[in-house]
């Protein structure tokens, strides 16, 4: 009963510009480390959490994989609970999403500790109410690829991997500041027009027809977020700036990943996103930011046992 399991889970590109809270794929590289210990008292405990300079809330109905974990005793009724420590790998306030991550590792790690474990796909209802302590809402855009790997359309009931050219890869840079995913979403409070809707769904479509056909020209074509980037983007220093930089080197598409300020970029090579990640990284020195960048595989694996 005293065994520690490990897991990790690595961050992710959130909406991926056109799929707001449904679609996202995440990132090699980055990620938050969680242990799990199985306890004989049926309780969720959160005993420490590190990497950050802020105070998370060690209450585990407050803490992102705190409640995944008592959502997930509560609805298998298990007979006993979980002892839980956080490490920290992913900025707070990134857009990489790092609330998912911790809730996703615990529940892997967690997971591992059952008598009989479930499929990951299982896991989500749990990672659902998790993350809804963070960010005020039920969306799986982050956990679904952190559970699946890859790029994963994600509703409020079901996870799809969506294929993807294994040569495609992304450019995630994050300026060294943060955005708070609820004032990021207060800036979307307001009207919107029909033609904004139409014209996203029309792009959300192009850029998965192409995933699926492997056709670079159909996702060049729809990676383009007409609806919720112009809202976002006053909000991040240097965006339009980095944003240019990626297209101009190339890339399908650019635009920011999940709330902000960190913002991806597809290419069609692993090279192509190679030559480009020092150019977005220059755009935000240039409004004055230091910042990290990953070049990854856009299927990039899910979240593991360590």
């Amino acid at each position: 009963m005293s065994e520690w399991v490990k897991a990790f889970s690595p961050a992710s590109v959130g909406n991926v510009g056109v799929g707001f809270d449904i679609l996202g794929h995440v990132i090699e590289g980055a990620g938050d480390t969680v242990g799990v210990r199985r306890i004989e008292n049926p309780q969720v405990r959160i005993v420490a959490i590190r990497g950050t300079t802020v105070d998370l809330p060690l209450e585990a109905a407050a803490n992102t994989a705190g409640a995944a974990l008592m959502a997930m005793r509560d609805s298998l009724a298990l007979p006993f609970g979980f002892e839980v420590e956080i490490d920290k790998g992913i900025p707070l306030g990134s857009g990489m999403g790092g609330s998912a991550a911790s809730c996703v590792a615990a529940l892997v790690a967690a997971n591992g500790l059952l008598d009989e474990p479930l499929p990951a796909q299982a896991l989500y209802p749990f990672a659902l109410v998790g993350e809804a302590v963070a960010s005020g809402g039920r969306h799986g855009d982050n956990l679904g690829p952190m559970l699946l790997g890859g790029l994963v359309l994600a509703t409020a009931e079901h996870l799809v991997r969506i294929p993807v050219s294994q040569d495609w890869h992304c450019v995630l840079v994050h300026p060294e500041a943060i955005l708070e995913t609820r004032r990021a979403r207060a800036a979307l409070l307001g009207e919107y027009q029909l033609k904004e809707f139409v014209a996203q769904s029309a792009n959300l479509a192009l850029v998965l027809a192409g995933c699926h056909a492997g056709d670079a020209a159909l996702v060049r074509a729809g990676l383009n977020d007409v609806l919720i980037e112009p809202r976002r983007a006053p909000l991040i220093g240097g965006f339009a700036a980095a944003k240019q930089a990626a297209l101009q080197a190339g890339a399908m598409g650019a635009s920011i990943s999940g709330a902000g300020p960190s913002v991806f970029a597809w290419f069609e090579s692993r090279g192509q996103a190679d030559a480009a990640a020092p150019f977005i990284q220059a755009a935000f020195a240039q409004a004055g930011f230091d910042s990290q960048a990953w070049v990854s595989p856009i299927n990039a694996p899910a979240a593991r046992l360590l």
